[in-house]
């Protein structure tokens, strides 16, 4: 479907396993090399279809024309060119070196996250944000990406990030949201707590010890909910200052739940509340 000769009428250069480029996508997949462009490797027709729709800056597209199969894949590859005059193609051979599927579809690009900065951030009124403090496990943090967009959460802001944000397990767990959901990082509890003081945020404190559960919280209001890290819980400096503290009940033998199954259940009963609420009593 994709010759030889109409990959170079679009600009593909052939280029083998030895060639910098695949040793950067190597190094990139292992999450071993420094990547101060935060670039990540979206390798697929879905993924890659998500860089195209939400307007992610693309470093370089790769293609292999033994695994592009369908006219789908083709036609997404002619679109992808527009967006990036680095394009290379490789052998059957090189690819699988680098590809992590069974069954690829013969597209890989290498993209970059989204630069956002908080101080250009303005919430909307009774705005949720979900601050992740300390979180270890790249695949919590994309579940809890994930789970942001769907229950429409205005922002996740990260403090005392200890997972980066390019590693393959979060981007495949956030199915995406990692492009479409605004992710701010502060380097500091303190800076994070200026931040949401400035726009009269009340901070909610994840905490099995709240005498108060989530769903008596009526919120309505600016919300930041906080969890913390799976073994560490939550920084001590967000006791420091003014927080409520709020509790998922265990009803069962287990003393807490997963940080992102934990975070879930509170953001979506805060923007329940504070959106689709709202949203009902105005129409």
């Amino acid at each position: 479907m994709l010759t030889q000769e109409l990959l170079q009428q679009l600009g593909f250069q052939p280029i083998g396993e030895s060639n910098g480029r695949i040793r950067r996508v190597k190094g990139i997949i292992s999450n071993t090399k420094p990547n101060p462009e935060k670039l990540f490797v979206a390798e697929g027709i879905w993924l890659a279809s998500m860089c195209l729709k939400f307007g992610t800056r693309i470093d370089s597209l790769i293609v292999c024309p033994e695994y592009v199969r369908t006219p789908e894949v083709a036609a997404l590859i002619r679109n992808l060119c527009d967006r990036t005059d680095a394009r290379f193609s490789v052998s059957a051979k090189t690819y699988e070196k680098i590809s992590e599927k069974d069954r690829p579809d013969g597209i890989m690009v290498v993209a970059a996250l989204p630069q956002r900065d908080a101080a250009d951030f303005v919430p909307p009124e009774r705005a949720v944000v979900l601050v992740i403090d300390g979180v270890e496990i790249p695949g919590n943090a994309g579940t809890m990406l994930r789970m942001a967009d769907g229950a429409g959460a205005d922002a996740v802001f990260f403090c005392n990030r200890k997972v980066r944000m390019t590693h393959p397990k979060l981007i495949k767990s956030s199915q995406g949201a990692v492009l479409t959901v605004p992710v701010y990082e502060f380097e500091s509890v303190a800076e994070c707590r200026a931040w949401l003081k400035r726009f009269g945020f009340t901070v909610y404190l994840a905490d099995t010890r709240a005498d108060r559960f989530y769903y008596d919280e009526p919120f309505g209001k600016n919300t930041a909910l906080v969890v913390g890290s799976e073994r560490y819980g939550i920084a001590r400096e967000w006791y420091d200052s003014d927080y409520s503290m709020i509790a998922i009940p265990m009803l069962g033998k287990c003393d807490s739940l997963n940080v992102g199954v934990a975070a879930t259940v509170l953001t979506y009963e805060a923007c329940i509340k504070n959106k689709l609420r709202t949203e009902r009593r105005n129409t």
